[in-house]
């Protein structure tokens, strides 16, 4: 049986990497064969063009969509397709609504453009259910001064361009085929609870509301 691809979404300092690992915590406590990944990133040369793409310097908006396609085509390819074929749980830390969001909306590109080019990307592939971590651009990035001194170049980007991409979330969150928006500026543990009943709603023949 195909395995569940799930993935959690969000802006800068929206909380979501430290639920991708409490999802995982979860996981591995029920025994679920699972795997937790990330974009862009993911394998080996994932990782060297999400380098680029974060610390890259002044690259222009369509080198930062193509890096990130180019990214989430090794990822699809050689790590999430393969684990969801043996079955596992995939828990991925962003997939293609932060392209949407990021690249179409927030940069401007257009999204018709940017879908086109992400299904040719992914061959079609789409989550199961993406959750969004909603806070607003302000709150991400006190919470990101609170965690450390250095931001990457998107982060750097500006408020104004943060405001856009919590928007475009908002936005794709409302038009998006399994695209569930939830409140990210609750304490970790409801956030990580909202998750579960979300999941437990859904998938109840995988996850029964007894395993929370």
């Amino acid at each position: 049986m195909r395995g569940l691809f799930l993935v959690l979404e969000g802006a800068e300092g929206s909380g979501k990497s430290t639920q991708v690992q409490k999802l995982g915590e979860w996981l591995r406590s029920l025994g679920f064969a699972h795997r937790l990944t990330r974009e862009p990133g993911g394998t080996a040369v994932g990782e060297e063009l999400r380098a680029v793409m974060l610390h890259g310097g002044d690259i222009s908006a369509e080198t930062e969509l193509l890096v990130a396609l180019a990214a989430r085509a090794a990822h699809v390819h050689a790590v999430v397709q393969p684990a969801l074929l043996a079955g596992e749980v995939v828990v991925c830390d962003r997939y293609e609504l932060s392209t949407f969001a990021y690249q179409g909306l927030a940069r401007g590109l257009g999204l018709e453009q940017v879908k086109s080019l992400n299904a040719f990307a992914t061959r079609g592939l789409r989550a199961d259910l993406t959750i969004v971590l909603d806070v607003s651009a302000r709150e991400g990035e006190a919470r990101r001064t609170r965690a450390r001194a250095e931001f990457d170049r998107i982060e750097r980007a500006g408020i104004d361009f943060h405001d856009r991409v919590a928007e475009a979330y908002r936005l794709l969150a409302s038009t998006e085929p399994a695209v569930v928006l939830v409140d990210g500026r609750a304490a970790e543990e409801a956030v990580h609870a909202e998750i579960l009943r979300l999941l437990q709603g859904r998938f109840s023949e995988t996850f029964p509301s007894k395993a929370g």
